[in-house]
């Protein structure tokens, strides 16, 4: 697909820039003007009956890329929406921590090749930084920063506040609108994570698909 519009124009250039960074990084990346596009070349990856796991994902949800995968009989899916008790989540979690895929997205992404997420729980950062033979991030162009700490500043301000939003917990931020660095009992920021390199080369992938997905 070749750009057509200004804009097309410059997420094709941002996203450039970005994936020569995360290479600097030993990290992979694509740029996927659509999701269609960006479901296809993950979907290339995916090997006849290998697991697959996932970290809580709204850009995964919006894109329907985790009902692709609850419907493709080839794969294993880790899928914790099937447990029954907490006892079973928890277990969930941590098979999750030896799938042979794992897919997430992030919370936001520097230019300069730098990945930065906050958790609640830990699971979906815990995945991403060791476990998980594969990472495979799907992540909308709204996610680029221009620098680390704006990225930190959109993890914090965007992302975390509209989460709390959307799990209707009590915290300054969803009162506010603004990250106010609680320790409420609430509160999902209990991680805050920069990846900087992976150790593994080529081990993240990272699909930055020309539209806006997730908070």
């Amino acid at each position: 697909m070749n750009p057509t519009t200004p804009r097309d124009m410059y997420y094709e250039t941002l996203a450039a820039t970005v994936i020569k960074n995360l290479e600097k990084r030993q990290m992979e990346g694509y740029y996927c003007p659509t999701i269609e596009e960006a479901e296809k070349k993950a979907f290339s990856w995916l090997t006849e009956g290998c697991s697959v796991a996932f970290g809580g994902s709204m850009t995964l949800e919006e894109s329907g890329m985790l009902t692709a995968l609850r419907h493709d009989p080839g794969i294993r899916l880790i899928d914790r929406a099937t447990a029954k008790t907490p006892e079973e989540t928890k277990k969930l979690y941590h098979d999750a921590l030896s799938a042979d895929f794992y897919f997430m997205s992030t919370n936001a992404i520097t230019a300069d090749g730098e990945l930065v997420n906050i958790d609640g729980t830990g699971n979906r950062v815990a995945a991403l930084i060791y476990g998980p033979e594969n990472v495979i991030i799907l992540a909308g162009i709204n996610k680029v920063s221009a620098n680390l700490q704006d990225a930190l500043s959109r993890a914090r301000n965007v992302a975390s506040p509209i989460n709390c939003k959307r799990l209707g917990r009590n915290t300054p931020c969803t009162a506010t609108g603004v990250c106010a660095d609680c320790l409420s009992p609430d509160c999902i920021c209990n991680q805050t994570v920069i990846t900087r390199r992976s150790g593994i080369k080529g081990r993240i992938k990272v699909l930055l698909i020309g539209e806006a997905y997730g908070y």
